[in-house]
């Protein structure tokens, strides 16, 4: 099962990867930041949010994602003032590895591809906190396909497919050469669901957030992503 297709990290930095970092620094700085805390980072790609949570003070930091290059690669990458451990395992099949304080996911539950992947997902996330510990997870938001076009932020949806529990997007980053990518479009009620299920108490959903206008990207390019962004963040409390 792969989890993501180098979702954080499309280069040169994407628009929609440019919010999604703001959304997630944003919450971050919410909750005190992550400074003494044990940190999971589940599908960490080539390791970029595992790096943010190193260097913002982590006790621990440990990167998991099933693809054995990307974690090579992250590795290979990481500062070297960042101490983060890198597993090679499945989301759906997950070692316990903690307790942690705080998990964050990148786009790990829109590659589930059935339901009973999606609820083991969340499961072996919830398994691996404290009580008490936070998820927060970016989301892709459903229903933008035929009526949103998300090419001036860097992806385009190029078809829709009715298959199994959640319809298949066929989508491609916009860079030279396009990097083709599938994802399923879950509605956020089943990602509810999958968190309840696990036995998380609480589960809350923030809207993407945009970084400040410059003369590349003005307010009224920001504003007109705010009206239908590629993603939102969901907060789970253990």
């Amino acid at each position: 099962m792969r989890h993501q297709d180098d979702d954080t990290h499309p280069a040169p930095r994407a628009a929609f990867t440019a919010a999604d970092a703001f959304t997630l620094r944003t919450a971050l700085d919410a909750l005190g930041g992550v400074r003494d805390l044990d940190t999971l980072d589940v599908a960490c790609g080539h390791g970029g949010t595992a790096a943010l949570l190193a260097s913002g003070g982590a006790r621990r930091t440990v990167g998991v994602d099933n693809c054995p290059d990307r974690v090579r690669r992250a590795r290979a990458s990481a500062p070297p003032s960042a101490t983060v451990e890198y597993v090679v395992a499945d989301a759906a099949d997950m070692p316990q590895l903690g307790p942690f304080d705080l998990a964050t996911a990148v786009y790990l539950f829109s590659h589930a591809p059935d339901r009973a992947a999606l609820h083991a997902m969340f499961r072996g996330i919830r398994a691996n906190l404290r009580p008490g510990g936070r998820l927060l997870s970016l989301v892709r938001n459903p229903g933008a396909y035929p009526r949103v076009d998300w090419s001036p932020y860097g992806m385009r949806i190029l078809d829709r497919l009715p298959d199994g529990d959640a319809p298949l997007l066929k989508a491609q980053f916009l860079t030279e050469p396009p990097q083709h990518f599938e994802y399923r479009e879950w509605a956020h009620a089943d990602f509810a669901e999958a968190a309840v299920d696990a036995g998380f108490s609480t589960v809350g959903w923030q809207p993407s957030r945009t970084p400040p206008a410059d003369a590349a990207r003005d307010e009224a390019y920001w504003t007109a992503y705010r009206a239908w962004p590629v993603s939102s963040l969901m907060t789970c409390t253990a």
